[in-house]
């Protein structure tokens, strides 16, 4: 068994980008073409590209983003202003002179205007953000500004202890308002429409149910003929209804509405932009009411069925461009190695005319301009990495940009992973999954075998391109330090059927962990490198529930684990979330999704890691289980980051390495050398991203 700690800490997440030259750019769209910036054997290089002329020729650095700059700011489509938050309030800077004045002057602390129900201000204060941008959406001419105004006070309060404030004072109380399942009160929020002369229009009838995140952050609404149209979700989610804004009067009146045996979605990754898209006086509507997310064309001013536009055994994944005959999307289901690869369609609006844009076997990333004129495709899989083109919506590539270096990558020992299909626990079900090979491989020898879950079910655990995504880099990390890692996306997580998806409905507690001993048996049975009587798991927030859960349903199975930032008793985590997945209130005894009584059933060895000022899954989680686990007098570890939030930012070479000692001890039974990692830097591009 080969322990490569130098190889497995530059596979960090916060390392690998390095390892991987021109894997990925990020263009900067001006007039009708873009610039990007790319390293190259650590020089950085800037481009500009003009599509229509076919051309790519260096330039001095990167355009001034319209407006300031800042962040925190949102800029209208003409560039002249930036709607930007004080407080409670919304103001207006002129982007020529900088001067501000306000939009909204009645805000309060907790009835605050263009925020989020949903806070994480001890990492925003960590990379010194002061709050996420404004949920606005600005008019097409630019002259009025939609948002709403956001009702917490009624909400729960909830606790936390800062032990070392800044200065080293006295510890402090931190409050935030936080709703749980089944709470009475929840977040309340109020469209309203803003004038930049001056005035504004409130949405008439009764305030609105708001989730996590604002509808106007997840792009439920859009501005259209100059109206507003927006979607709406009751608490129990079993429908959804377009709605119209009339933004002279404030009155709203239905379009139209479906409903369903459980829960509706605009789209099956919760925390992703809806599906549904407005397009000219045609409304196109995510639906999966034959089994599958497709599109249907409604009239946007009437709600009269028009036509289903797509439809097959296959789903539609993403809306990229819609002009008045055509729309163009991305769709999985289409490549028989992976159900998770995009592929970029067409069709007419009518549903005729269905054709495949990018015929090969290829998962696409793609960015598309505001002009519409032309898309950037990044094409890759697992094994094979990124080419990316600038190409027209016929597939012809206009422009090849760049091919990725990955020789640093492949110097580090690292191989990709191989994809697999098994079946599920009913011996029915085809699940989908990645192995990740020990580095310095020997079929001869025998490896102990580790499970890396995460069970949505709003996202997957496994990505499909060369871009390991969120969870890869660990994986692959421990894949360096000798353990085969299986990552599996089992019944109940997105991206497959609505029947597939609806695995988890009301069934949250189970995690899917009974599809991930069932493929890691089948995969073993023809892999005898896999020695199952070595199997660890671990995982962090979703992924530490299903640790847990897995520790618990099958104590002889798994050897160890590791917990981080585990919302281990989901009667306490947040309200949408248990109420979403878990089911709605008066159907579901939530104590169900809780995994506090499973604390007398763990046998093997339990490190469980939580940070103290963790405002998404509060430590009292991981403290509730320890109090079971003392009472079933259960031996374990504990790691307390006491100024750590949910991700832990700022100690992850201290928490991974005690991660990675754990497994080797308890699983590989390997004594771990004196390894000490290097602290990770603070990417602030890298946190801007996460939030869009």
């Amino acid at each position: 068994m080969k322990l490569d700690f130098q190889a497995a800490e530059a596979l960090l997440r916060h390392n690998r980008s390095k390892l991987v030259e021109a894997g990925s750019i990020s263009p900067q769209w001006v007039d009708d073409g873009f610039v990007y910036q790319v390293t190259r054997g650590g020089e950085e290089k800037t481009y500009r590209v003009d599509p229509t002329a076919g051309t790519r020729v260096e330039a001095t650095g990167l355009p001034d983003r319209p407006g300031t700059g800042d962040f925190l700011a949102v800029v209208s489509p003409d560039g002249k202003y930036e709607v930007i938050r004080h407080g409670p309030d919304l103001w207006l800077r002129t982007v020529a002179d900088g001067t501000e004045r306000p939009l909204t002057t009645d805000g309060e602390t907790d009835n605050a205007y263009g925020t989020n129900s949903f806070s994480v201000d001890v990492l925003l204060g960590k990379i010194g953000l002061p709050h996420l941008p404004p949920a606005v959406a600005w008019s097409p001419d630019s002259t009025r500004v939609l948002t709403h105004q956001l009702d917490r006070r009624e909400v729960r309060e909830t606790h936390l202890i800062d032990v070392l404030p800044e200065g080293e004072a006295a510890p402090e109380l931190l409050t935030q308002r936080y709703a749980f399942p089944d709470d009475e009160h929840l977040p309340l929020q109020r469209y309203v429409v803003l004038d930049l002369d001056g005035g504004a229009v409130r949405a008439q009838g009764e305030p609105q149910y708001v989730g996590v995140l604002s509808p106007i952050t997840l792009e439920w609404v859009w501005w259209s003929g100059g109206d507003v149209y927006f979607i709406e979700q009751p608490r129990d989610q079993r429908s959804l209804t377009m709605k119209r804004l009339d933004t002279r009067t404030g009155a709203t009146e239905v379009i139209l509405t479906e409903t369903g045996d459980t829960r509706l979605e605009p789209n099956q990754y919760g925390q992703e932009r809806a599906v549904t898209r407005a397009a000219g006086d045609d409304l196109l509507w995510y639906s999966q009411r034959d089994g599958r997310p497709h599109l249907y064309r409604y009239d946007l001013r009437t709600g009269e069925l028009r036509n289903q536009v797509t439809s097959g055994e296959w789903n539609v994944r993403r809306i990229l461009h819609v002009d008045d005959t055509v729309v163009c999307f991305t769709a999985v289901g289409l490549v028989a190695e992976s159900p998770y690869r995009e592929t970029l369609c067409r069709v007419h609006l009518d549903g005729t005319g269905f054709a495949r844009i990018t015929d090969d076997d290829l998962h696409h990333d793609v960015a598309v301009p505001p002009n519409g004129k032309y898309f950037v495709d990044t094409a890759s899989t697992v094994d094979r990495p990124p080419v990316i083109t600038v190409r027209s919506w016929t597939g012809e590539v206009l422009i090849e940009l760049e091919r990725a270096d990955v020789t640093r990558l492949l110097a580090t020992g690292w191989q990709p992973p191989e994809e697999f299909r098994a079946l599920a626990a009913d011996d029915v079900t085809e699940i989908f999954g990645l192995l990740h090979k020990p580095h310095g491989f020997d079929p001869a020898a025998s490896y102990p075998v580790l499970n890396s879950p995460y069970p949505g079910p709003h996202v997957n655990r496994t990505a499909p391109s060369f871009d390991p995504g969120h969870f890869g880099p660990d994986a692959e990390a421990l894949a360096a330090l000798g353990f085969v890692v299986i990552a599996v996306d089992g019944r109940g997580t997105p991206g497959r059927t609505k029947a597939f998806h609806d695995a988890s409905y009301r069934h949250l507690q189970t995690a899917g962990i009974v599809d991930h001993v069932a493929a890691i048996k089948q995969l073993a049975e023809s892999r005898p490198w896999m020695d199952l009587d070595r199997v660890g798991v671990y995982g962090m927030s979703g992924g530490a529930f299903a640790t847990v859960r897995a520790m618990g349903e099958f104590p002889g199975f798994f050897k160890a684990g590791v917990a981080e930032s585990g919302n281990l008793d989901n009667r306490m985590y947040l309200q949408q979330w248990g109420e979403t997945y878990a089911g709605p209130v008066g159907e579901q005894d939530y104590a169900e999704v809780s995994l506090l009584d499973l604390a007398d059933r763990i046998e093997g060895r339990l490190l469980l890691v939580h940070g103290g000022l963790d405002d998404n899954v509060q430590p009292h989680h991981t403290l509730r289980f320890v109090e079971r686990l003392i009472a079933a007098d259960q031996d374990f570890d504990l790691l307390i980051v006491p100024r750590g939030e949910h991700v832990l930012l700022g100690y992850e070479h201290h928490v991974v390495r005690r991660r990675w000692n754990h497994l080797l001890q308890h699983v590989a039974g390997v004594t771990p050398p004196a390894y000490r990692l290097k602290p990770a830097e603070i990417d602030l591009a890298v946190i801007a991203k996460m939030f869009g």
